[in-house]
């Protein structure tokens, strides 16, 4: 009964010894297995822009104004038109304005990127990550 005791001992000791995510500086991280390599997850912001456009607030038109007959007595019992009456056409051009919207140009999104080791043991050389030998592999 002893020996199981000491045997499972020296296993916890042993286990407890062994180098492990955080004592390789993987703190926050996503670390798959068998890889030593540690990923944080990164979150890029929704980026915006200032859109400014022209837009009409008012359609152009054409008003028509009426001038009357205009008349003169001549004598006292005769009455003459002097002038015809008429229509003057008055042009109104549209109105426009600048208006401002902002727009999402790109949603925000997060994505997984490898975080340097701080030891050469630790899935790469000198603290280059990646997929590969020696930490020049298929990383970022």
């Amino acid at each position: 009964m002893s020996r199981v005791i000491a045997a499972s001992f020296a296993a916890i000791v042993a286990a407890a010894m062994l180098p492990t995510a955080a004592s390789a500086g993987c703190y926050n991280c996503y670390t798959p297995q068998p890889c030593a390599t540690c990923y944080q997850q990164q979150y890029v912001p929704p980026q915006y822009r200032a859109v400014q456009e022209t837009v009409m607030v008012s359609p152009g038109a054409v008003v028509a104004h009426r001038t009357p007959a205009q008349y003169r007595t001549v004598m006292v019992p005769q009455t003459v038109m002097v002038a015809p009456p008429g229509v003057a056409y008055e042009q109104i051009p549209p109105q426009y304005a600048t208006r401002e919207r902002v727009e999402m140009v790109s949603p925000g999104y997060s994505y997984y990127a490898p975080v340097a080791s701080r030891c050469a043991s630790c899935g790469g050389y000198g603290g280059f990550g990646g997929y590969g030998h020696g930490g020049y592999g298929y990383g970022y």
